[in-house]
């Protein structure tokens, strides 16, 4: 295994574990109860990897995906049903704006 990517699965779990709550909170406000489990097992994942492999990065890219609202316009989409519910000028966007930042 390379210090790289040794070093990315560090800096993940260190990001995810100082930032659970909030992740939580963001992933749950968009997709609902589905994608708040998703969150949790790929908090549980990354923390008993060794390394970054194929799988958690495309689990990565998902919860991204999710928290910047992208294909926010596609209906069959899941989930999409909990983005109908909700306001993207709320305050709470600002914080998970920055988070996806991250």
């Amino acid at each position: 295994m390379s210090n790289f990517n040794y070093r990315e699965i560090a800096n993940l779990r260190e990001f995810l574990s100082t930032d659970a709550e909030a992740l939580q909170n963001a992933s749950l406000l968009p997709g609902g109860q589905p994608a708040l489990r998703k969150t949790i097992v790929l908090f549980d994942d990354v923390s008993s990897a060794s390394a970054l492999n194929g799988r958690l990065r495309i689990e990565v890219k998902h919860l991204h995906a999710l928290l910047t609202l992208t294909r926010v316009d596609d209906p069959d989409r899941p989930g999409s049903d909990y983005l109908a519910l909700i306001d993207p000028l709320w305050p709470v966007f600002e914080d998970i704006s920055l988070l996806t930042d991250q």
